[in-house]
C-alpha cells in the first residue's frame, strides 16, 4: 500500500503480523523491493525459520564486539589475530552498517576490493583476505545463531585460491650439522624439534615432570605464544594433550638439562633462567646456525615437517604422523603431508610384487583339474 509519505521518498509500505497479533512494516522506495521484502517474510512465516529482521538494526561495529566478547574459547593469539583484523579491515567498511542491510554482493565486492589494493593500498595475499573474509562470516554466523539473520551472506563467495606452500625438510645428515653448527645452547633444541614433531611453543612450555625419560615419552600439556609482547601460557594449539616419543639418543642430553631442576620448571630457558623467546632464540642462535650449515630461508617451523618426513621414512603410518604432530584430525595430516606418503606407496607396490613371486607354484592335481 502506498505509504502516508506517498511520493516522498520511501513510497511503499510492506506489512505482515506475526502470530500474537503484533505488526510488522517497512518502508520502501519502489513497489517491487517492497514485494519482494514481503515475499521473503511469507516464506520464512511458511517454513517456521522465519526472522524478524528488527533484529538485524544493530550496526556491525557493536555486534563484532558482542561477537568476540562471546568468543571464551579462544586463546590469547587467535583473540588477538581476530581483534586486528576487525579494527584494521571490517569495521572501517561495514562498523556504521546494519548487520541486517549488508548483503552478498557487499561482500564479495569487499573481497575484490581487498585484492585489487590502490589508493595507497597494498593488494593482500590470497590467504589474508581469506582469514579476513572468514572473520566476517564468523560474525554473521553467530547473529544468524541468535536469531538475527535469517542467513550468512558470507557464505558463497567466490575467493582467492591461497597457494600452499612448499614443505621443506632436512635429511637426517642436515639435521646433525645445523644442530652442530647451532653450539652448545641450541644444539639440544634443533634436534628434539627436528626428531619429535614439537611446536616451539611447545618446547618452551615443556616441564621437568612431563618429561619421562625411563620410557622417553614427552607429554605435551601446554604451549607458550607471545601476544602484545608478554609469553603466555595455555593448551596445545589442538586444546588436547599428546604423548611424543623421545629418540634414545636425545636421552642423556635430556637428562643432563633437567638436573637440579624442580618438577614444575621449565625444560629450556635462556642462560638467565628466563623463558625462551622465539625472535630473540632466531637471532642469537638459529638464524646464525642455518647460514653456517649452507641452509639459508630455513625457519624453525620447517623443523617440525622435518620430522614428519623423518618419521614417514621410518615406517610410521598416517595415524602414527597424526600422532605425533597433534594434528585434530588424520584428515589433516594427509592433506599437509599426502606427499611425503607417495613413496610409500610405492614400497607397498614393490612389496606385492614381492609376495607374488614367493607364492608356491600350483599343485599338480591343480594343473590336472584345469587340464580336464
Amino acid at each position: 500500500m502506498p505509504s502516508a509519505s506517498h511520493g516522498k521518498g520511501s513510497r511503499w509500505r510492506a506489512r505482515y503480523f506475526k502470530a500474537d497479533g503484533t505488526e510488522v512494516n517497512r518502508r520502501f522506495a519502489r513497489k517491487v523491493d517492497a514485494e519482494r521484502w514481503l515475499a521473503e517474510q511469507s516464506a520464512g512465516l511458511v517454513r517456521g525459520d522465519h526472522v524478524d529482521d528488527r533484529r538485524g538494526r544493530v550496526t556491525f561495529a557493536d555486534w563484532s564486539a558482542r561477537w568476540l566478547a562471546a568468543k571464551s574459547d579462544l586463546k590469547p593469539s587467535t583473540r588477538t589475530r581476530y581483534a586486528s583484523i576487525l579494527e584494521v579491515h571490517l569495521v572501517p567498511r561495514f562498523g556504521a552498517v546494519e548487520i541486517g542491510s549488508v548483503t552478498h554482493a557487499d561482500v564479495a565486492t569487499f573481497v575484490s576490493y581487498l585484492l585489487a589494493g590502490g589508493e595507497g593500498r597494498r593488494p593482500l595475499s590470497a590467504s589474508s583476505v581469506r582469514q579476513i573474509h572468514r572473520t566476517l562470516s564468523l560474525v554473521l554466523t553467530f547473529a544468524v545463531r541468535d536469531g538475527r539473520l535469517a542467513r550468512n551472506v558470507a557464505e558463497g563467495v567466490p575467493l582467492p585460491r591461497a597457494a600452499k606452500p612448499d614443505k621443506r625438510h632436512l635429511s637426517l645428515a642436515q639435521l646433525r650439522d645445523l644442530a652442530d653448527a647451532a653450539g652448545e645452547d641450541g644444539r639440544l633444541v634443533v634436534m628434539l624439534l627436528g626428531l619429535t614433531g614439537l611446536r616451539f611453543g611447545e618446547l618452551v612450555a615443556l616441564r621437568v615432570g612431563r618429561v619421562d625419560l625411563m620410557r622417553r615419552r614427552i607429554e605435551v600439556a601446554e604451549s607458550a605464544s607471545e601476544v602484545g609482547g608478554h609469553l603466555t601460557f595455555g593448551t596445545p594449539k589442538t586444546h588436547q594433550r599428546r604423548s611424543v616419543p623421545v629418540p634414545r639418543s636425545l636421552v642423556d642430553d635430556l637428562a643432563e638439562v633437567m638436573a637440579g631442576k624442580a618438577p614444575t620448571d621449565l625444560v629450556f630457558t635462556t642462560r638467565v633462567g628466563t623463558p625462551l623467546r622465539l625472535m630473540n632464540w632466531r637471532h642469537r642462535t638459529f638464524d646464525p646456525a642455518v647460514r653456517s650449515a649452507g641452509l639459508d630461508g630455513l625457519t624453525p617451523h620447517e623443523l617440525r615437517h622435518t620430522a614428519a618426513s623423518l618419521a614417514v621414512a621410518s615406517g610410521a603410518g598416517l595415524k602414527a604422523v597424526q600422532r605425533l604432530l597433534g594434528h585434530a584430525s588424520a584428515a589433516m595430516t594427509a592433506d599437509v603431508y599426502a606427499h611425503l606418503f607417495e613413496d610409500e606407496l610405492d614400497g607397498l607396490t614393490e612389496r606385492m610384487d614381492a609376495a607374488i613371486a614367493a607364492l608356491p607354484g600350483p599343485s599338480t592335481a591343480a594343473m590336472l583339474e584345469v587340464a580336464r
